[in-house]
């Protein structure tokens, strides 16, 4: 096992890398974030991922949803994401889960970790609803057009800090889509493996007229509840 993750071993240690075999994830979505995600945390060694998504593949979906292929149209994302996991790595269990959130929760799975992978404001807001009442953290993240936004929370709470609506997102370039991910799963990756991550901190990233990628960051104020 040490041999597959050579590189990563290298960065923190056997010890660290045996840790992430005990930990368990739920990733929200197997879409856009989520099948990036897949790629991104479904090779580093992570014990066991949960891919939760309804939805199946369609033609519009596969330009910016890395881990599907023309030809997978009508198959369902979260088994499609949790075959792709275990293809490319034998020692994360990915587990495909059919359905809402809501249904999901209702399976009382216990993991370290939720990440946010979803479209609508209304599943984060259920999302941040059911870690609160777990105590458990998780990773927002968001994209739309050439912009988005990523989140590790933990003590801050989504619904007194964003409106819920169901606003349709606007189009979305698949680039930033993938970038967005790649930040959610270093948060995640940190966290994991017991390194420092800045928690209640919202990351909030764009390109402007010119070109230019913009960061903006937003110390998030502690729950109220």
């Amino acid at each position: 096992m040490m041999h597959y993750f050579h590189r990563q071993v290298q960065l923190w240690g056997e010890e660290t890398q045996y840790l992430l075999q005990s930990k368990k994830i739920a990733i929200i979505g197997s879409g856009g974030l989520g099948s990036s995600l897949a790629f991104a945390l479904g090779a580093s060694g992570i014990g066991e991922i949960h891919m939760i998504d309804f939805d199946t593949v369609s033609l519009h979906n596969i330009h910016r949803q890395i881990a599907f292929k023309t030809g997978d149209e009508g198959k369902f994302k979260a088994e499609l994401c949790a075959s792709l996991i275990e293809e490319r790595c034998p020692y994360v269990k990915a587990y495909s889960h059919v359905c809402n959130f809501d249904e999901f929760i209702q399976k009382n799975i216990e993991v370290d970790l939720i990440i946010d992978a979803t479209d609508n404001l209304p599943s984060r807001g259920a999302i941040n609803t059911y870690a609160k009442s777990k105590g458990l953290p998780w990773v927002y993240g968001s994209v739309e057009a050439f912009n988005g936004q990523v989140c590790f929370f933990e003590e801050a709470s989504f619904t007194e800090l964003f409106k819920i609506t169901s606003k349709t997102p606007a189009g979305i370039a698949a680039p930033i889509v993938m970038h967005i991910a790649s930040l959610q799963a270093n948060l995640a990756l940190r966290y994991l493996a017991g390194l420092s991550v800045k928690k209640d901190k919202l990351y909030y990233l764009f390109f402007n007229d010119e070109g230019e990628l913009v960061t903006q960051k937003f110390a998030l104020p502690k729950s109220e509840d």
